[in-house]
């Protein structure tokens, strides 16, 4: 297996919420010259994915190459005329697993691709948790979204863009495109040199997918909560990770580390706070803090430990992220970047959270207590029933507007969740 290698000479920007991403994003593509690539979960044809299309269109006419993947579930609603304006600009739009759906439901639905990477000119990229919809703007209401993203300068941009290059080969390739996916590139080629440094920070470009890189994202959360010495913070939209996974933060805890999580008080889905809560008794009850940031729903993807390491990215804690979708994370070695994600997320435990005391959860008993007793136990099995489930491969085909197209009720919610 391909091992993840620290790079040095990066520096890294915080982006909070839409406020920040969408403009740093949409002025890096203005400005784009060869190339601009472009992965997200959702795209929605509001506000924010119309400017996403204007940006892309300018740059494909000014010559740039211009690749966009979206996943098929999470962007299910784009119209012709919106897909086609791309298209005739030059645009190549690319859908994830694209295909029938046989009585509305889409066949492999637990295999998504998640993640959140833009790349422009194989000198800047961008990696997180937001997508390119309204509700990660602040006027959207109080349904907008908490999260963050990444802006990159620094010799980790030539690894994301070569990662990125290697995915749209092998998505293609497996859909049985013929036409080879580096046809028509005469005005850029990735070149084989490194880039030069642009910062102090170390980092790691990590991913999740279903054949070579399965646990990765979880593995180097795990070596960083064990190395953990005085501090762990935890902000993660959709916390149910792995049985491995919470007895580390338990231990962490028991040894003196002052550990805290952030979670949803104000979810987006009901259940995923259900889901959450039936951990609680277990990690309060080993010394881990629990705070749900209640101002509204938590988005974000992103944690720190220590002094130096930190980690932004697309990936959840839940069997979805941990098992599941195709999802990346630049994980942070730098001092300066931890200070100050430390101190974002310091403000909103201490302004927008309510920690939850043992107390007030009351004692486990009945039915709380069974519920409990099995969520808990369920964490030591769901990641070997994950590599039961089929692991198909990455497929990726033109976009296409469905017209019509509805999803039954009992799936439609699923679509939100980013």
């Amino acid at each position: 297996m391909e091992q993840r290698r620290w790079i040095a000479g990066n520096h890294f920007d915080l982006l909070e919420n839409g406020e920040e991403f969408f403009p740093r994003v949409f002025a890096c593509i203005a400005n784009a010259r060869r190339e601009v690539i472009v992965e997200t979960f959702i795209l929605f044809e509001d506000k924010v994915g119309l400017q996403l299309q204007e940006a892309l269109i300018a740059a494909a006419r000014r010559g740039a190459q211009v690749d966009i993947t979206i996943d098929d579930w999470g962007s299910p609603d784009l119209s012709e005329r919106f897909l086609a304006s791309l298209r005739e600009a030059g645009v190549r739009v690319h859908s994830f697993n694209p295909g029938p759906r046989p009585f509305g439901l889409r066949p492999h639905l637990l295999r998504r691709m998640h993640r959140k990477i833009v790349v422009v000119d194989r000198e800047v990229a961008f990696v997180g948790g937001i997508n390119y919809s309204a509700d990660h703007l602040g006027d959207f209401g109080p349904e907008a979204k908490q999260d963050y993203a990444v802006e990159i300068h620094g010799p980790l941009v030539a690894e994301i863009h070569r990662f990125c290059h290697g995915a749209l080969a092998e998505g293609l390739r497996h859909a049985r495109e013929e036409r080879l996916w580096w046809r028509g590139r005469k005005k850029f080629r990735a070149a084989p040199e490194e880039l030069a440094p642009a910062g102090s920070a170390e980092a790691m470009f990590v991913v999740r997918d279903n054949r070579r890189h399965m646990n990765d994202i979880e593995r180097h959360y795990r070596i960083a909560i064990r190395a953990a010495k005085k501090r762990i913070v935890i902000a993660n939209a959709y916390f149910f990770p792995g049985y491995r996974f919470i007895k580390e933060l338990k231990r962490a805890a028991r040894r003196g580390v002052d550990v805290r999580l952030v979670l949803q008080g104000q979810p987006d889905m009901q259940f995923v706070k259900t889901a959450a809560g039936m951990l609680y008794h277990h990690l309060l009850r080993a010394g881990v803090r629990v705070y749900e940031y209640c101002e509204r729903p938590l988005h974000g993807k992103v944690a720190v430990m220590d002094d130096e390491w930190a980690t932004v990215g697309s990936s959840n804690l839940d069997p979805m992220s941990l098992s599941f979708n195709l999802e990346a994370n630049v994980i942070i070695r730098d001092r300066g970047f931890n200070r100050e994600l430390s101190a974002n997320l310091d403000k909103l435990m201490c302004k927008a959270c309510n920690e939850i005391t043992i107390e007030e959860l009351g004692e486990l008993k009945g039915w709380s207590l069974v519920r409990s007793f099995l969520a808990y136990h369920f964490t030591r099995r769901y990641p070997r029933w994950a590599q039961w489930l089929p692991r198909h491969v990455p497929r990726l085909l033109p976009a296409a507007a469905q017209p019509g197209k509805t999803l039954p009720p009992a799936f439609a919610v699923l679509k939100e969740k980013a």
